[in-house]
């Protein structure tokens, strides 16, 4: 469905699935209103989305919801993260605010100024911030409502050589790395990514990314919301930075996520819950 008047869309899936593809980083629109308080010119705009996007991917969780028997539901961003990132936290909690990347960025991938250093967040997280975390609350409430449990898989793709903003950027750089959480993540969920996905080079946990994205509601307290963090190294599927995909790899991934969709989807409850 098309929530009316946000810039984002939950697609729905079978109505027994219990899996969620979460593609928030994919897209590079910036509403005209928001542009204006971005201090790079178009170019080097250009450029920056080139790098902070996660292209293509959520053209990979279409073709993989296609190839599941049966369907995950996706929700997807149809705007650009340097409009606000939903995967941070809207507050001191975040990390990344020490490179100027909170919710609300104010400095590049390679750190220089974004927006002004001064700029008030709070404008932009309760126009866009906000009203996308409630949506994707609703979209796991209405999983546990209709099957007892919420599947999150977050998809999303990271550069091949480190970016200046990476805060852990020193270490592995797997094909495929898969972001965990310690209560969110049963063995069991890793283990059914680790073989979908076993195809493409290797695969490493946590570097150089780590975590998942969980609703604030359900974080650390509802054991019925599973969820893990897909991150996939452009040079598996595309020309890097921002350049087309390829399609063989782009089908070969998208086979991987069907694939673990489906072992998802024919798991037991007790199968894929977090302890």
């Amino acid at each position: 469905m098309v929530h009316a008047h946000q810039p984002f869309r939950l697609l729905p899936g079978g109505i027994a699935s219990s899996v969620l593809l979460h593609v928030p980083h994919s897209a590079r629109h910036i509403p005209e209103q928001v542009r204006t308080g971005i201090e790079l010119d178009d170019k080097a705009l250009e450029l920056e989305l080139d790098h902070i996007t996660d292209s293509h991917t959520a053209e990979l969780a279409a073709e993989a919801a296609l190839a599941a028997p049966v369907t995950p539901w996706r929700f997807v961003n149809g705007l650009s993260r340097l409009v606000i990132d939903p995967e941070r936290f809207p507050d001191e909690r975040e990390e990344m605010l020490a490179v100027g990347m909170g919710a609300v960025y104010t400095q590049t991938t390679h750190r220089e100024p974004l927006r002004s250093p001064g700029v008030d967040p709070e404008p932009l997280i309760d126009r866009y911030f906000h009203p996308y975390a409630e949506a994707m609350t609703a979209a796991v409430d209405e999983r546990l409502a209709a099957t007892g449990r919420a599947v999150i898989i977050d998809v999303h793709s990271y550069p091949t050589a480190p970016l200046p903003y990476e805060l852990h950027g020193s270490g592995p750089r797997p094909p495929i790395c898969l972001g965990t959480d310690a209560f969110h993540t049963p063995p069991e969920l890793l283990a059914q990514a680790e073989k979908a996905f076993a195809g493409f080079g290797g695969t490493g946990i946590n570097s150089p990314f780590a975590g998942t994205y969980v609703p604030l509601k359900r974080y650390g307290t509802d054991p019925r919301v599973s969820a893990l963090m897909i991150e996939i190294r452009r040079d598996v599927y595309m020309s890097e930075p921002g350049g087309p995909a390829d399609p063989a790899g782009l089908t070969a991934l998208a086979s991987a996520l069907a694939t673990l969709v489906t072992a998802l989807s024919g798991a037991s409850d007790r199968g894929t819950r977090a302890r």
